[in-house]
């Protein structure tokens, strides 16, 4: 998983460095869509490349295939190398700065001789942008809001990439005969949006042989402690990971204790005092006695104080503890098993790399019942929007695909934009004929709160519009949330029987969990959307569905878990 993410990441600044020099823009894209492409797939394409089967991944041809194989036999790409000694080497941090495309950076460079972030704050801050063309007061504003978005986004990792790599490691240290159990604890294991680092909790006969493997494996950067029951180390993508190994009379304590949050764990501490005991990551003992009354399991930890067993992605500290100590039900949190489709898939029609027959196959191989088609709307001329003629052309092939699919369905969609007025991108006329209308904002992001907010509502008032897309436009690390007046969409939502998508695409995560919680409880439906542009990205659903379970939501309140016909029943407006 780490030379994915790597390869990726290289990709992704070739393109960069090509849209500098106005390379041919489908080349620019092509790099673009690879490097997409890599982070969804869940192998190592060292293993995929043993097979001589990187041509089979989505938009890997034959000259990336190559450059695939050079990185993992060099750990370089010379065509990389070769662009970048042209280039200064500031040019791909100013780049992911909200606000400076590639010319603009160029002129900050060569004009103002910037050399690093801390001199373009320094300049900012002292107003002395202004003799760059286009760049004024408010631009300086927004490009101190991006550097410090930058700096916030370096501390934390996103829970698309960091849960792969913890996975990776697990499955690497299960294969050992001495590991007992092993489990990712930490803020992962509560599934939070981003995390700080990956810890890994182990239960073995032999310890030393669990620290001497994972501070061995092949993806370690530096070891920063090695010990015989802990050990810490910063892999390729500097990111630490530690890993302890726990007596197997003290996991459930262990777990618990390190599975956190802080809050949480502190809450059940001030409730095991005043039962008498203390609790911490060894167990639950009696005060008194010094007796140990439990530990083995997260189970038993929970009993002994007087609650049921409280799922990792709710100890938040966020009133589940006095709920459940009142005796209210622990909800039933909706599970990857229980979703039934997916609501936002794109084709090579626009900007996906698929084409329909390939998303259908990808999605019968993961047990769904039915996949709607989303592709954007005429105005996204960038992400290659489809017109009203090429529209209907795709949902009449789609008709045509569903006559020979059996047990399974294709809804024919679109992600609609919703202009400047609030009105959409397609007549009624053409939105009449489409299964699911799922409406979405992607221009205008710095609108007042009201004009973003009655944009969206006026969009929700449309009889044709099921579903609002990634509501609150954010990027995580990338662009903070527009601001929203979210008790009136919330209200409009409810009274116009508007489903809210949860986008479970890794950088978006959008509703966060906080909002679905409160749309939860504002009697709002939920659909988990994976906005994939590949086969591939369908795996992002898992994504979308932690962001559920952290807003307690149940298979009642989320579309996924009805059969098309259900779903589309439970759509319909008016």
């Amino acid at each position: 998983m780490i030379n994915n993410l790597e390869i990726a990441k290289i990709f992704n600044q070739i393109a960069d460095l090509l849209e500098l020099k106005d390379e041919n823009i489908f080349r620019v894209r092509a790099y673009r869509r690879a490097a997409q492409n890599l982070e969804a797939v869940t192998e190592d394409v060292s293993e995929i490349a043993k097979r001589k089967e990187l041509t089979k991944i989505p938009g890997i041809g034959e000259d990336l295939a190559g450059k695939i194989t050079e990185f993992i036999k060099t750990g370089k790409i010379r065509f990389f190398e070769k662009l970048k000694k042209h280039t200064s080497s500031i040019y791909l941090e100013l780049i992911t700065i909200p606000g400076i495309g590639p010319k603009t950076a160029e002129e900050l460079i060569y004009k103002l001789k910037i050399k690093s972030l801390k001199g373009l704050e320094e300049k900012a801050r002292g107003h002395k942008l202004s003799g760059i063309p286009g760049l004024g007061e408010k631009t300086e504003s927004n490009i101190l809001k991006g550097i410090e978005l930058i700096r916030k986004g370096r501390e934390r990792v996103m829970l698309g990439t960091a849960l792969p790599l913890a996975e990776d490691i697990t499955r690497r240290l299960k294969k050992l005969p001495e590991t007992g159990e092993i489990v990712i604890c930490g803020s992962l294991r509560r599934q939070k949006e981003t995390i700080r680092d990956i810890d890994i909790l182990v239960t073995s006969s032999n310890p030393r042989k669990i620290m001497n493997a994972f501070i061995g494996l092949p993806f370690i950067k530096r070891v920063l402690a090695h010990g015989p029951t802990k050990s810490s180390a910063l892999i390729k993508e500097d990111i630490q990971v530690d890993v302890r190994v726990v007596e197997p009379e003290s996991f459930g304590a262990a777990l618990l204790y390190f599975t956190g949050s802080k809050e949480h764990n502190i809450h059940l501490r001030k409730i095991a005092v005043k039962k008498g005991l203390k609790i911490n990551e060894y167990g639950v003992f009696n005060i008194k006695t010094k007796k140990k009354v439990g530990g083995k399991t997260e189970e038993e930890m929970y009993k002994t104080l007087g609650l049921p067993y409280i799922p990792p992605e709710l100890r938040e500290d966020r009133g589940e503890v006095e709920s459940f100590a009142k005796g209210a039900r622990v909800p039933r949190l909706i599970d990857l098993n229980d979703i039934k489709g997916d609501y936002h898939v794109h084709t090579k029609a626009s900007d996906g790399s698929n084409s329909i027959e390939d998303i259908v196959k990808a999605a019968i191989a993961k047990n769904y019942e039915y996949v709607v088609i989303s592709d954007h709307s005429k105005s996204l001329k960038i992400a290659g929007g489809l017109s009203e003629d090429e529209l209907l052309k795709q949902i009449k092939a789609i008709r045509e695909i569903n006559k020979r699919l059996k047990n399974f369905r294709v809804l024919a969609g679109s992600e609609v934009d919703i202009l400047e007025d609030g009105s959409l991108d397609y007549s009624d006329e053409i939105l009449a004929r489409l299964d699911v209308v799922t409406a979405s904002i992607h221009t205008g992001f710095k609108q007042s709160k009201e004009k973003l907010t009655t944009r969206i509502t006026r969009a929700m008032q449309n009889k044709y519009v099921n579903i609002i897309a990634h509501l609150s436009g954010r990027l995580i690390g990338e662009r903070d949330a527009y601001p929203l007046n979210m008790d009136r969409i919330f209200k409009t939502a409810r009274e116009t029987n508007t489903t809210l998508e949860i986008n479970a695409f890794p950088n978006r995560l959008d509703l966060d969990d906080t909002n679905a919680k409160r749309a939860k409880e504002s009697g709002i439906m939920m659909a988990i959307g994976s906005d994939s542009h590949s086969a591939l990205q369908l795996e992002s659903m898992k994504y979308g569905v932690s962001v559920a379970r952290r807003a307690w939501l149940e298979k009642k309140d989320v579309l996924n878990c009805l059969t098309a016909d259900e779903a589309l029943k439970r759509l319909k407006k008016g």
